[in-house]
């Protein structure tokens, strides 16, 4: 991966042992002991800018590129956790929608992603689409719908990002397609 265009080291003479790093902006801020010397420095630097470009990566989906990427994002996801029973005809990014993150018409297999979502990590984007990909299997949210959705492992832990996104926001978005989870769920 390519340099960023800015680091700064920030040397601490408390810091005993630890190095890290965080991104503030353009700029990747590296945290060092004040003792270690300007060879160890570089190597440092080096290396955790490379564990953060790492951890960056690792978080961001192709699928937020376009419509395109989406859609095969869809079918790889549904070919992994759905037996490749879903396949959507269209999967494409939609304005924010009011009430809901996405929405899923079975009749016509077409599976509409909220913009919102775009800057959300790539597992969360992954479980949305896992969640109205199952809906072409299982139209409502029952227990079977459920049973579907629960062959994503990180479900939970996205239903529990979606809730707190929303509640910080204050868009009072509940569930994925605007219904409550249900207890099946559990």
């Amino acid at each position: 991966m390519a340099q960023p265009a800015v680091v700064e080291v920030r040397r601490s003479d408390r810091r005993r042992r630890m190095v890290s790093a965080r991104r503030e902006g353009d700029t990747v801020i590296v945290f060092i002991p004040g003792w270690m010397s300007d060879s160890e420095e570089r190597r440092w630097v080096d290396e955790m800018v490379r564990r953060l470009e790492r951890s960056e990566a690792r978080r961001r989906s192709p699928a937020r590129k376009g419509d395109e990427e989406l859609r095969r994002r869809s079918m790889e996801l549904s070919r992994r956790y759905l037996e490749g029973r879903a396949e959507p005809v269209t999967v494409r990014w939609v304005p924010p929608m009011r009430t809901r993150w996405a929405s899923c018409t079975p009749a016509d297999a077409t599976i509409r992603i909220s913009e919102r979502l775009r800057d959300v990590p790539g597992w969360v984007v992954d479980y949305v689409l896992v969640h109205e990909l199952a809906h072409l299997l299982e139209p409502g949210h029952d227990a079977p719908f459920w049973a579907w959705v629960h062959h994503y492992p990180r479900a939970e832990r996205a239903m529990g990002y979606l809730e707190g996104l929303s509640a910080a926001a204050g868009l009072g978005l509940v569930g994925i397609d605007g219904e409550e989870p249900d207890a099946a769920a559990g």
